[in-house]
């Protein structure tokens, strides 16, 4: 048990530097999380929205799924209760009637236009904890590793 103890938490530097980001983003995403959940609202559902915002309003099912990282068969479950709320609309492709194109409504738009501003102001305060120009530092080393 020694030796697996040890190996556990003597981490080489780039381990640990792994292991370091994936508990700050936990945490952010957790404050981002704890400002949607206080309005009623599902952060994993907000992204779709934003991300249909980010294309122009419309996108395909796949194209969404692969932009926030879920399955197509998962994108599913996110699109239903929006098109029942009135965020999102589904329909046919106008050139391949065997796709489908989400469109965001106007419902969908207010919502962002109403909630983003309180999301951000609620993780910038975490952001910037850290001065400026180390925020620039983070988001341009960011960039490399993903990238």
């Amino acid at each position: 048990m020694d030796d697996l103890q040890k190996f556990v938490t003597e981490l080489p530097l780039a381990n640990e530097l792994f292991f370091a980001l994936v508990e700050a983003t936990a945490g952010t995403v957790a404050v981002s999380e704890k400002y949607w959940q206080a309005q009623g609202l599902n952060g994993a559902r907000i992204r779709v929205l934003v991300e249909i915002a980010k294309h122009g309003g419309t996108m395909l099912p796949s194209l969404l799924a692969a932009r926030i990282g879920v399955t197509k068969a998962n994108i599913s479950l996110l699109l239903t209760p929006l098109e029942k709320d009135g965020y999102i609309t589904r329909a046919g492709h106008a050139h391949d009637g065997r796709k489908t194109v989400i469109s965001l409504t106007e419902a969908g738009g207010r919502l962002l236009m109403e909630q983003l501003p309180g999301n951000r102001e609620a993780v910038a305060a975490v952001m910037n904890r850290l001065e400026q120009a180390e925020q620039r530092l983070l988001l341009e080393l960011l960039n490399k590793l993903g990238g």
